[in-house]
């Protein structure tokens, strides 16, 4: 006769991070997973003596961490990886990449394009993105199929595409497609209005109204470039974010994307609106738009989540990266050392985005309740030896290579370095006929 509890899932691990509380490490712990959620995080010790595991697996040399959450990402653009490097943002834009999708966009180009980028965040340890782009349900069927979280994006953009023909053709279809996948667990969803220049003072009430009734995030580009800025001033006599405000945008539900050039002012309006901010360090350095001001947005209390951007303008969908360069840019741009410590820079790749999206009641740290997605990060490897610290480990040692097992909600997804939800030689097989297809 035994009194162990039943468990589906027991994971030994050297370290647990559970994010929250903050800066807590937990050493030679178990954390116990049951229909998906987390049941227990315990010593070893206590975990044999009081639990009964389906599955165990045991990761001594491992460091356990909420799953990483990718808070902006236009994840079919991995199809466009490489497409047009080392240009300015409008260049690229006009010149390449919205040519590009006028041709070829398509469900079958989102689908494979979402696959390819659902396999590669996935062997990164990213277990949601909060995703931009057209043809959003050709996205979320990738998504789910892969076993991985989607906030998917219900777009609207004032020019006509290959996805719909006007304002109400584009919420039309992402409401409709919230409707049918609103009760998945997997699948959630927010207002995706491109950005205040691809936007009419029309089409930005429409989004507020539903975002209102729905209870649904705004997710929008803001102040990425200065040309944006001046465009502004010329057309509403005032900068973007002021815009913004008058139409009744900013609020607790707004994530802003970039947020690169920021008066001081308006970096108050943010705090004051508790607003959110989607930091994405890579495509801002890489199209040459500047550094977003870090140090201030945290020092007025704002909610930082970060982003990797599409594969078209980062290149990588990789949230160590970005994470790692979020605080070094912090330091370097401040003067301060102390700024975006360790353990803040992991938050803000994991419960800070969790926030922004409205699901940290859900995911985002490894708390008794929560739903079970897990990443497990080999230290053993030489470049991160020895270990004095594993969250330090984390930030500024290792990096995606180093993510070996993957679960969300407690299903596992990557093993031994292995996606197992999708076919990795298939996902590339089909690039490879889109590469052909665009080099035609």
């Amino acid at each position: 006769m035994t009194n162990k509890q039943a468990v589906d899932t027991r994971i030994d691990a050297g370290w647990i991070v559970p994010v929250e509380p903050d800066g807590v490490v937990l050493p030679e712990h178990s954390l116990l997973i049951r229909d998906g959620r987390i049941v227990a995080l315990l010593p070893w010790a206590q975990a044999d003596a009081g639990f009964e595991a389906g599955q165990h697996q045991r990761l001594p040399d491992h460091v356990l961490i909420p799953g990483l959450i990718n808070l902006h990402t236009h994840a079919a653009m991995t199809l466009l990886r490489g497409f047009a490097d080392d240009l300015p943002l409008m260049t690229w834009l006009t010149e390449h990449i919205w040519p590009a999708e006028k041709r070829w966009l398509s469900p079958e180009f989102v689908y494979d394009g979402s696959r390819l980028a659902c396999l590669e965040m996935l062997q990164g340890g990213i277990t949601c993105f909060n995703d931009m782009y057209f043809f959003p349900e050709a996205a979320v069927q990738a998504a789910t199929e892969a076993g991985q979280r989607i906030a998917a994006g219900i777009i609207v953009i004032d020019f006509p595409s290959n996805y719909a023909a006007d304002l109400d053709g584009y919420l039309n279809k992402g409401l409709a497609l919230r409707d049918a996948m609103r009760d998945h667990p997997l699948v959630s969803f927010c207002l995706a209005p491109h950005a205040p220049y691809s936007t009419s003072d029309r089409s930005l009430e429409k989004v507020l109204t539903y975002a209102k009734q729905l209870d649904l995030a705004i997710h929008i580009h803001i102040h990425e470039t200065h040309d944006e800025i001046h465009q502004s001033l010329e057309q509403y006599g005032v900068r973007p974010i002021e815009r913004l405000r008058h139409l009744g945008l900013l609020g607790p539900e707004f994530i802003g994307v970039h947020a690169i050039h920021l008066l001081n002012e308006e970096i108050d309006l943010l705090a004051e609106h508790n607003c959110h901010i989607a930091h994405c360090p890579t495509s801002n350095l890489k199209l040459a738009n500047g550094v977003a001001p870090k140090a201030a947005l945290l020092a007025r209390g704002i909610n930082v989540g970060i982003g990797t951007d599409g594969s078209a303008s980062n290149n990588r969908l990789d949230c160590w990266q970005e994470m790692r360069l979020a605080a070094l840019l912090a330091k370097g741009m401040s003067g301060k050392a102390e700024i975006v410590p360790a353990h803040y820079a992991l938050r803000m790749a994991t419960l800070n985005g969790a926030r922004a999206l409205g699901l940290d009641d859900r995911i985002g740290s490894l708390e008794v309740g929560k739903q079970a997605d897990v990443v497990a990060v080999d230290l053993s490897g030489p470049h991160t030896q020895p270990c004095y610290d594993p969250i330090s480990q984390l930030v500024y040692s290792a990096g995606r290579q180093e993510v070996s097992h993957v679960w969300v909600a407690g299903q596992a997804v990557v093993k031994d370095r292995t996606c197992l939800t999708l076919d990795e030689a298939e996902v590339v097989g089909r690039a490879h006929y889109w590469q052909q297809k665009l080099s035609a």
